[in-house]
C-alpha cells in the first residue's frame, strides 16, 4: 500500500523560506505524477504545484510562481517543494498527493494522498 509522509512544515515569518518533504513508500510505479495541495482554514484544498515522476515541466498555481519551486529527490522517493518569500496567504496545511498507475495494473490510475504538514506564516 502506497504511504506518503510529509515533513518540513513549521512557524516561519514572512519573507523567509521553508522546505517542505513528500516521500512515498510501498509502490513501484509505472507511472506517476506527485503534487503539493493546500488548505487554509475555512477555505477548500487548492492545487500548489506538480511534477511527473518521468521529468518535464513542473506546474503551478499562479500565486506561487516565481516563488515556489517543487524537484524531485532521486536520492530518495521523494518530491521536495521549495517555498521562498512567504507571506501569511501562504499558511495553510500542505498535502502531498501522487497520482500513480503500476506495471500490474497500468489503465488504472490511483491516488494517494499524506497526512499534511502545517505551514504558519507570520507577518
Amino acid at each position: 500500500q502506497v504511504q506518503l509522509v510529509e515533513s518540513g512544515g513549521g512557524l516561519v515569518q514572512s519573507g523567509d523560506s521553508l522546505t517542505l518533504a513528500c516521500e512515498f513508500f510501498g509502490g513501484a510505479f509505472y507511472d506517476y505524477t506527485m503534487g503539493w495541495f493546500r488548505q487554509a482554514p475555512g477555505r477548500e484544498r487548492e492545487f500548489v504545484a506538480a511534477i511527473r515522476g518521468s521529468g518535464g515541466t513542473p506546474y503551478y498555481t499562479d500565486s506561487v510562481k516565481g516563488r515556489f519551486t517543487i524537484s524531485r529527490n532521486y536520492r530518495k522517493n521523494a518530491v521536495d517543494l521549495q517555498m521562498n518569500s512567504l507571506t501569511s496567504d501562504d499558511t495553510a496545511v500542505y498535502y502531498c498527493n501522487v497520482d500513480f498507475r503500476t506495471a500490474a495494473s497500468p489503465w488504472i490510475t490511483k491516488t494517494a494522498w499524506g497526512q499534511g504538514t502545517p505551514v504558519n506564516v507570520s507577518s
